[in-house]
């Protein structure tokens, strides 16, 4: 929506711009979450929760990225890690690799909780 804005108002500026503008969304949304618990908490559990949540925001790009590479180029790092025989996904290389990726983690996490919350059933009945 903002990438629209931009390119309704000033198009000049939208090129100057171009993929700046998602990473400057991006930012201002990590900011904001943080200004809003740093301002109903004190500063020991602000600092705790800004680490936390940048190493997490870390781990994950690190991990899609990984996921990406790893499909995409059959390496990691530049040091090929699968097989010679093996088929590389062309999405993943792609900007809408990173959609696909994310998508798998999360099917991955919603099959893993159905799974724990169903033997936890199983469990309480028994």
């Amino acid at each position: 929506a903002v990438d629209y804005l931009i390119m309704a108002i000033s198009l000049e500026l939208h090129r100057q711009l171009g993929a700046f503008i998602a990473l400057i969304v991006v930012n201002c949304l990590i900011l904001g979450r943080a200004e809003a618990f740093a301002s109903q908490h004190g500063p020991k559990r602000a600092l705790a929760d800004a680490a936390g949540m940048g190493a997490g925001f870390t781990a994950a790009l690190l991990f899609v990225g990984a996921v990406r590479e790893l499909l995409g180029a059959g390496s990691l790092f530049g040091f090929a890690v699968l097989p010679d025989g093996f088929q590389t996904w062309s999405v993943m290389v792609l900007p809408s690799g990173g959609f696909f990726a994310m998508a798998m983690w999360l099917a991955i996490v919603e099959w893993v909780k159905r799974r724990q919350a169903g033997f936890t059933a199983a469990e309480a009945s028994a």
